[in-house]
Formats: C-alpha cells, sequence, structure tokens
C-alpha cells in the first residue's frame, strides 16, 4: 500500500487508544505538541468525551464529571504521515482506532458524543415504580427497606415508606441513595 492510499488529509476525527487513566494527560500532551511543532494547521481539536453524572456521598449529592469513552482521546486532524507520527509517538498513546490505517469517527457519532456532552443538566436515572421495595443504602436510613410511594423524575427523588417504631413513615430520598431488592 503506497502512503496515498494510507493516509486521507480530509479534516475528519479519529480516535486515539490510551492507557488507562492517562486520557486528560494525552490530550495536554498532544495540545503542547501542536503549539511546539506548529502543527495548529493539521490538528485541530484534541477531545476527553465527559458528561455530568449526579453522585451521592455520605447523604450530599454533588456533579461529578465522567468519561463517555475510557481510554479514548478523539482528534480532529489532517491525517498524513506527520500528524500521525506526532500523535501515535505522544506519552500514553497506544494507537488510534482502525485495523491497518486509522478509520475515521462517523459525523453522527461524532454527533450523539458532542450531544451527551453538551447536556447541561445531569440525568436521573430512576429505574423505580411506586410500590416497589427497595434498599436504602446511604444516608441515615441506610439498612432500612421500603416502599416507594412517589416519584420525582425531576429532581430525582423518591418517597418511600419506611417502617419504623411500628409504623410507616414517608421519607425523602435522592434516587441514588436506593437499591432494588
Amino acid at each position: 500500500m503506497n502512503n496515498q492510499e494510507r493516509y486521507d488529509s480530509t479534516r475528519q476525527w479519529y480516535a486515539v487508544t490510551t492507557y488507562a487513566g492517562y486520557e486528560d494527560k494525552v490530550a495536554a500532551s498532544l495540545r503542547q505538541k501542536i503549539e511546539s511543532v506548529d502543527m495548529a494547521d493539521k490538528i485541530f481539536d484534541i477531545l476527553v468525551p465527559k458528561e455530568k453524572q449526579i453522585e451521592v456521598k455520605n447523604g450530599k449529592r454533588k456533579v461529578v464529571e465522567r468519561k463517555i469513552l475510557q481510554s479514548y482521546v478523539l482528534v480532529e486532524m489532517n491525517l498524513t504521515e506527520e500528524t500521525w507520527f506526532a500523535v501515535r509517538n505522544t506519552p500514553g498513546v497506544t494507537g488510534f482506532v482502525g485495523a491497518d490505517t486509522p478509520t475515521p469517527v462517523s459525523e453522527s457519532e461524532m454527533r450523539d458524543i458532542k450531544k451527551r456532552m453538551g447536556a447541561e443538566e445531569p440525568k436521573y436515572d430512576i429505574s423505580f415504580s411506586e410500590g416497589e421495595i427497595i434498599n436504602i443504602i446511604d444516608g441515615p436510613f441506610k439498612g432500612f427497606e421500603g416502599a416507594v410511594s412517589e416519584i420525582d423524575d425531576v429532581k430525582g427523588k423518591l418517597k418511600v415508606m419506611v417502617s419504623m417504631f411500628g409504623r410507616e413513615t414517608p421519607v425523602e430520598l435522592d434516587a441514588l441513595q436506593v437499591k432494588k431488592i
């Protein structure tokens, strides 16, 4: 295969594989390399896809950023021998996605990834139904069981009927503080 067949100099996104946990380091190294080796006209953008999620620890809710694609960095570039070599020889990079030659990420896949990244409000994934018996795994009622009596999809809250001292007591919990039995 000659070099003309291997490289496609049109501007496209490529998925670069990295060692686990090295995504941000690889992205920073690539950005630095673009400036120092003057490749801004060939490598245009570097992306570590992340999305916002809600996590509850010790009864406190916080928004965290989680990587959408573990061990991947997306690079928008013109694929030439020079750019392939520059990216491939960045510390932490293990290769490109593609059999013999790097395969561009499709436009629809990039749209989906950017859509997930651009979601302003973190998502609540409430997979409980009213009347379902659940186990409380966090907060002051940890270890108790109860029945779901109300669901608030917007706020990510559940009202759970917990049996305490021989009577049913309604308790408002974050959906992340309970799990299915």
